[in-house]
């Protein structure tokens, strides 16, 4: 199973799910320094049609000013109490900073390119705090509050 094609399950279940109970919002860290600066850390759980969630942690080294070299991002994907009991899922790449969605002209996205084959993901900064999972066309889900990671 990737990443990929469970985010994309996870999107559509949170378009899908109208009033169902959301993600929640996990753990404790901070904020770390690399040889790219500093280290931006977010977690949460994604809805899954076959577990009890996913759990993302996405790691943005490097800040919105710094080089396009020196962005760079890891992402895991831990899923809970998954029939098959697929290992966590890792990946990494590039992310860079566009502006704009289609409802928000100056919205802040980040764009995240695994190295190698892989989806790309667009993440829209909601505050200083939150990132919201949107979709390619920068478009947010209709239940995009379930679809949020917040710095730790």
């Amino acid at each position: 199973m990737q990443i990929r094609t469970l985010l994309a399950s996870a999107a559509t279940v949170a378009v899908l799910a109208g009033c169902a109970s959301g993600g929640t919002q996990t753990g404790a860290g901070g904020n770390e320094t690399s040889a790219s600066g500093a280290t931006t850390t977010y977690q949460g759980t994604l809805p899954c049609r076959s577990c009890d969630g996913i759990d993302l942690t996405v790691d943005l080294h490097g800040s919105e000013t710094a080089q396009a070299q020196d962005r760079t991002f890891e992402l895991e994907a831990d899923y809970r109490n998954h029939p098959q009991n697929p290992d966590p899922e890792e990946y990494e790449g590039q992310w860079d900073v566009m502006t704009g969605t289609a409802v928000d002209p100056q919205a802040t996205v980040y764009e995240l390119t695994p190295d190698g084959e892989g989806q790309v993901y667009y993440f829209q900064k909601i505050d200083d705090r939150t990132l919201e999972l949107i979709d390619p066309q920068r478009r947010q889900f209709e239940n995009g509050e379930m679809l949020r990671l917040t710095r730790q």
